[in-house]
């Protein structure tokens, strides 16, 4: 993560700069705005077709909005009310509601990422996490 401070505040994130966290063989995240100087963290995620986000709340907000591709979204024991979310379309999820999300067709998704806090703080109902929020990786 390499973030640019200005001395005015100002603070740049550049995408080619950002560390590459993979979520499994399907997805991968870049974090942006994510060292805990700002009250939001942002990153982009990509997900190949077949991806599923583990079910998971947070403790605050968590905006997503999809840059490309689209993907289905819903809220646990609200399957049967998936949202489609295309290139454009927006979502606000609410703290500590459990969702999750599944890329949907045949091309890839983009999404950013925007959590309503300094720390990324993921609370997975079948994963662990490190100290960043990550998901653990099995061994």
């Amino acid at each position: 993560m390499a973030v640019e401070h200005l001395k005015n505040g100002t603070k740049f994130a550049l995408l080619a700069n950002a560390e590459r966290v993979d979520f499994g063989p399907l997805s991968y995240y870049r974090p942006l705005l994510a060292d805990g100087t700002t009250p939001v963290r942002t990153g982009i995620q990509v997900a190949e077709p077949g991806y599923v986000a583990p079910m998971h709340s947070h403790p605050y907000t968590e905006i997503l909005f999809i840059i490309e591709g689209e993907a289905d979204v819903w809220a646990e024991g609200e399957e049967h009310e998936k949202r489609r979310l295309r290139t454009g379309d927006t979502v606000a999820l609410p703290p500590d509601v459990n969702h999750s999300f599944a890329v949907v067709g045949d091309q890839p998704m983009r999404l950013l990422g925007i959590h309503h806090s300094r720390e990324r703080i993921v609370n997975y109902l079948t994963e662990k996490t490190d100290d960043r929020g990550y998901p653990l990786k099995s061994t």
